[in-house]
């Protein structure tokens, strides 16, 4: 069985993709630092955490770094939701997922970010696809609310009692505000 490594932001997003995935090894990583604070980190990432326990899943964390966010988007803090700053967001967290299946062994890496309906799949998959050729290594490739992915995703979320955000993370998509 190929191992995949499986970026993901919070249960809600990678419970639906996790049971697309049954034909691969999968384990969940988890880096985010991009998230606004430490407290919505932690209850996202406990959350994911206990899913991946319930159900047998290896779930790695890398620890919450989000000056290096910041770092990265530098200059892109007053661009509109799903433009550069997003860009760079992605590029970040997808080349920090490559490096790991990289050192340790995985055959395909991918990312649950394309389930939300205010992702830009299309973008997404170019982003890991350019880092899957820089490391030599093969990203599958999705777009995961098609056939009602992000309907299904939000309906598992619902059984599971999941936390469920509203906005995508960093303090500029926070729509609360």
């Amino acid at each position: 069985m190929q191992k995949l490594l499986l970026h993901t932001c919070c249960a809600p997003c990678s419970a639906y993709v996790l049971k697309l995935l049954e034909t691969f090894d999968v384990s969940v990583f988890y880096y985010n630092p991009n998230i606004d604070t430490a407290d919505e980190y932690e209850k996202r990432k406990n959350e994911c955490q206990k899913y991946c326990e319930k159900n047998g899943i290896k779930f790695i964390e890398i620890t919450y770094q989000p000056k290096e966010w910041q770092l990265y988007i530098e200059g892109l803090e007053s661009e509109p939701e799903g433009g550069k700053r997003c860009e760079k967001c992605f590029e970040l967290r997808l080349t920090k997922t490559a490096e790991f299946a990289l050192k340790n062994g995985f055959d395909y890496f991918a990312t649950t970010l394309s389930i939300s309906p205010h992702k830009n799949s299309k973008l997404i998959n170019e982003i890991g696809n350019k880092i899957a050729n820089q490391f030599g290594l093969k990203f599958l490739e999705a777009d995961w609310k098609k056939e009602d992915g992000y309907k299904k995703s939000c309906e598992i979320s619902r059984n599971e009692g999941f936390y469920r955000q509203n906005y995508c993370g960093c303090k500029y998509s926070n729509w609360k505000k």
